[in-house]
């Protein structure tokens, strides 16, 4: 009896012993922090920040775990391994997420430089036609400057899309889209009016 009860007492020990000694997942912790990290470089801040909103969060909470149990004499790392798995897949769709936003913004802006240029050529051209008289030298020349402001947005918008700053790209292409219709506009009013007369 005295025989079972010091196996029994050992037993005990030796099982409070490994449980006060639990490590720390120190893999999935890694694996985790490196998915968030990747999810940063891979640009979630600027295309897809509500996912990388979430692995952050994910992180922040497995983070608020491990200092938990760094106060506690019997720890247990079972919620924190199961808070670094879903942080590591969080920090993944991150990246995920990021990768098809940054590629839905390339083509955007692709199509919005195109879009820009024909419409930048066609008020070039039809500026060359704006009916000249009395009193439109100066409307002419304040189109001409906008057109060449344009242009200068336009050059830039390809500049940010050779450089990989989509989203940058597609607003300055709007930008000199903007303009040249607004130029076209104003010479097919003033053409339709000179018609009228």
């Amino acid at each position: 009896m005295r025989r079972a009860l010091l196996v029994v007492v050992l037993g005990f020990g030796v099982a409070v012993t490994g449980v006060a000694c639990a490590s720390a997942p120190k893999a999935d912790i890694d694996a985790a922090n490196a998915a968030v990290a990747q999810a940063g470089t891979a640009g979630a801040g600027e295309y897809a920040a509500d996912s990388l909103k979430a692995a952050q969060d994910a992180q922040a909470a497995l983070e608020t775990e491990l200092k938990a149990q760094e106060g506690k004499w019997f720890k247990s790392y079972t919620k924190a391994t199961e808070l670094a798995v879903a942080a590591k897949a969080a920090g993944e769709k991150a990246a995920a997420d990021a990768a098809q936003a940054k590629t839905k913004a390339k083509d955007e802006a692709t199509a919005s430089i195109a879009d820009a240029k024909t419409q930048l050529g066609e008020a070039q051209a039809l500026l060359e036609k704006a009916p000249k008289g009395k009193g439109t030298a100066a409307d002419i020349e304040a189109m001409k400057t906008d057109l060449a402001n344009a242009a200068s947005a336009l050059a830039d918008a390809e500049k940010s899309l050779a450089g990989e700053r989509f989203l940058d790209a597609k607003t300055k292409a709007e930008s000199a889209k903007t303009a040249a219709s607004t130029v076209k506009t104003a010479v097919e009013t003033a053409m339709a009016a000179k018609a009228k007369r």
